[in-house]
């Protein structure tokens, strides 16, 4: 793996699932994330956090959101829009809960990809303020900001196919 491919901050944080009850014939339950915790709890994956009114809450697991010096513009605009989020990413499993907790970012244009995979569960979620906080400090430190470049267009030569047709020496 490259220098460049290796996150320079990890940040490790517990995933908090909800389970309720669908109103469809087809399928029993309707998971989704709804948090992640600003630290990875001392909780085995899969806990039951609380049962109320037909849903259940459960710590999944831990993951970690990598933070990465190319990808300071996407973290500044995530901060910026006013409702910053945590994606998370949850992959059917064939243990014995349906889902594995399989990525947490704070790259929007990363968790957006996630979802073309059509079995993931991608949410976005708030933000905890340690996150933000610690996000905030990693791009103050790293971001540089680049100029963008736009390319200049050959102009098309009207002639490059009427010489092209003759120069194999068919006519």
């Amino acid at each position: 793996m490259s220098p460049a491919a290796r996150p320079l901050l990890s940040i490790a944080v517990g995933v908090v699932v909800e389970r309720g009850k669908a109103d469809s014939p087809w399928v029993d339950f309707v998971w989704r994330a709804i948090a992640v915790l600003p630290d990875e709890p001392d909780t085995r994956p899969w806990t039951v956090l609380r049962e109320q009114d037909g849903s259940t809450l459960f710590y999944a697991g831990r993951a970690t959101v990598d933070l990465y010096p190319s990808e300071t513009a996407r973290y500044r605009d995530n901060l910026a829009s006013g409702n910053p989020s945590i994606w998370t990413v949850l992959s059917p499993s064939e243990g014995a809960w349906p889902y594995a907790v399989a990525a947490v970012t704070a790259d929007p244009a990363e968790g957006e990809g996630f979802t073309e995979a059509a079995d993931n569960l991608v949410e976005a979620v708030p933000m905890p303020e340690m996150l933000r906080e610690a996000i905030e400090s990693f791009v103050a430190e790293h971001h540089v900001e680049r100029e963008f470049v736009k390319r200049k267009r050959r102009r098309a030569d009207p002639e490059a196919l009427a010489r092209r047709e003759h120069e194999g020496g068919h006519e």
